[in-house]
């Protein structure tokens, strides 16, 4: 089943109509997006940090929860944009609280909004940015189970053809990785018979959050929160699915997994480790792991694919090459220069070196390309079938039997949050 077949129908979802740029909110092409950055977050951070060096892109807007997020966000960004030249972010345009999204969404001052929210709200948000008529630039998940799943769906299907909406898969824009799917894809390694992947990383951490209440203390430590993450396979090993989804050019249909929280201790109810045998089309099989524990600061990611011409061996960290009859491999150090360490060290940001070194920078121009040109992108059905894939582990992981793809959307898992966000002002 390819993409177009699972979304049953929906014709041109990913496809690109050419617009006159002027209609894009009225700026000529080349001209300054005016980005507006919803989380304020390390990640969140980071992205629009690498949006504003590496585009025409201006940071002039930001949104959060929390008030000191926001002035950390303010004090950060007008040091980037003094640097640029351009002017420091209004305080009018600053939002705070549990509407901030809606406020944000709405200013008349932005082009584009960054979501980088906790994944149980990237749904929630993308949903305003695109009713509010802005391009959207929404991190991974495209929602946290499969109800989320399919008002992202809709939600793509409103934004055909009226914005760019981009979901953050930024390894496909790694150079050593695209070439390396580009050689696969024509042929290099034959039939495919089978991958091997893992996602082996350290411990996420947070700081003493002092005297808070529940409430916050789930919001500011999302990543130990199974609803508001998703899990750590929906949440972070997502990258590694979804390359092997668009190597295959599928999505599992089916899976068994197994796995546990057998070393952390902390709050929270996240898996840190999983083990999944996924079935694609064709009898082809995925075995990925994945471990999140430890402070040795250990980072680890690879994807090994088996044809009957070859393999090829795509890591974060190391060469990305070919073996077998087709005999390849990955030259330009400039493009993957290896970390200090030796080796891709783990970053809560998500700011890895080595051949994800120009992953962010490549994704970043493309999207604010696709802005200022008009053909804009849709990634919403991708996006979806991705997320949608690591629930199909994680779910086959909790019930400790096989489930196929049809078993999951006919399950309609949904996830309940239980925070009242209006106690946030």
């Amino acid at each position: 089943m390819n993409r177009r077949e699972f979304v049953g129908g929906l014709a041109g979802t990913s496809g690109l109509m050419i617009l006159n740029p002027k209609t894009a909110f009225g700026y000529e092409a080349n001209s300054a997006v005016r980005w507006g950055l919803l989380g304020c977050g390390n990640r969140g951070t980071s992205v629009a940090t690498s949006f504003a060096q590496n585009t025409s892109a201006r940071i002039v807007a930001l949104a959060d929860i929390f008030p000191d997020k926001l002035e950390t966000g303010k004090a950060h960004f007008d040091q980037v944009n003094e640097k640029l030249g351009v002017p420091a972010i209004d305080s009018k345009l600053m939002f705070r609280g549990h509407k901030a999204f809606e406020e944000i969404a709405s200013s008349s001052s932005v082009d584009a909004v960054q979501i980088s929210t906790p994944p149980w709200f990237h749904v929630q948000h993308l949903d305003a940015v695109v009713t509010a008529g802005k391009h959207a630039y929404c991190e991974k998940p495209l929602g946290v189970d499969v109800a989320q799943t399919r008002q992202a769906l809709e939600i793509g299907k409103r934004a055909e053809g009226r914005v760019s909406l981009d979901v953050g898969f930024q390894v496909r824009s790694a150079p050593p990785i695209a070439e390396v799917v580009r050689r696969i894809h024509d042929g290099a390694l034959g039939k495919i018979a089978a991958i091997a992947a893992h996602y082996y990383a350290p411990a996420s951490s947070y700081p003493d959050r002092g005297n808070v209440s529940a409430d916050e203390l789930r919001l500011r430590n999302w990543l130990w929160d199974r609803v508001l993450s998703g899990d750590i396979l929906v949440e972070q090993n997502i990258h590694v699915i979804d390359i092997c989804n668009w190597i295959l050019k599928s999505h599992p249909i089916k899976a068994t997994a197994t796995g546990g929280r057998n070393v952390l201790t902390h709050f929270g109810d996240c898996w840190d480790n999983y083990q999944v045998i996924y079935t694609y089309p064709e009898d082809v099989h995925l075995s990925f792991s994945s471990t999140q524990f430890g402070t040795d600061g250990w980072f680890n990611v690879s994807e090994s694919i088996f044809g009957s011409k070859g393999h090829a061996e795509a890591p974060y960290s190391g060469p990305v090459r070919i073996i077998g009859e087709n005999a390849w491999e990955w030259k330009d150090v400039a493009q993957a220069a290896p970390s200090s360490s030796g080796g891709a060290n783990f970053a809560a940001n998500g700011a890895f070196s080595d051949n994800l070194a120009f992953a962010d920078r490549e994704k970043d121009r493309n999207f604010i390309e696709s802005i200022v040109s008009g053909k804009f992108h849709n990634q919403a059905a991708d996006g979806v079938q991705t997320a949608l894939s690591c629930m199909l582990g994680r779910m086959a992981g909790k019930l400790g039997r096989e489930v196929t793809w049809e078993e999951q959307l006919q399950h309609g898992e949904e996830y309940a949050m239980t925070i009242d966000m209006s106690q946030f002002r």
